[in-house]
């Protein structure tokens, strides 16, 4: 899997969270639930001062490396969080060095299976901050653009 290693300032992101695990698929079924919360119950919309249109999907928090607890954030880059509706969260995407992967497909199977292709590489990885960014350019749910962000240690 190709990547390049980015700098990236601090961001700071609006939306709905949920505590998860790898164990059991659980996260599968945890994101894809929150996903359809956050897309459908109009929290999307309801969400000021976005930067742009772009979803992203958030892992933080977490307990120990990919095995353990972490909590996924499904929300948006804003400027100002200070109106947020009740149920949602303000989180940062943390300032530092990340891999960054561009991954074109389905969006629900090309970022599962780059999960799963992620977990055998030997990276770095900091396991502070990691999030999926969905570029939105196609109407065509089989040709998304996602551009994956892994926080890494150096």
């Amino acid at each position: 899997m190709d990547y390049e290693v980015v700098s990236l300032k601090e961001k700071t992101v609006v939306g709905l969270m949920v505590n998860t695990t790898n164990e059991d698929n659980k996260a599968m079924m945890d994101i894809g639930m929150l996903w359809g919360q956050f897309l459908q119950e109009g929290v999307y919309d309801a969400i000021f001062d976005k930067i742009n249109a772009k979803g992203i999907g958030l892992y933080t928090d977490y307990q120990g490396d990919f095995t353990k607890p972490y909590k996924f954030v499904a929300c948006c880059e804003v400027s100002d969080a200070k109106r947020i509706a009740s149920k949602m969260v303000v989180k940062k995407i943390l300032q530092g060095n990340y891999a960054k992967f561009i991954i074109k497909g389905h969006m629900q199977r090309a970022v599962s299976e780059f999960w799963s292709n992620l977990w055998g590489l030997t990276l770095d990885r900091k396991y502070s901050t990691d999030f999926e960014e969905y570029q939105n350019d196609s109407d065509d749910m089989e040709k998304q653009e996602i551009h994956i962000y892994i926080g890494l240690n150096h």
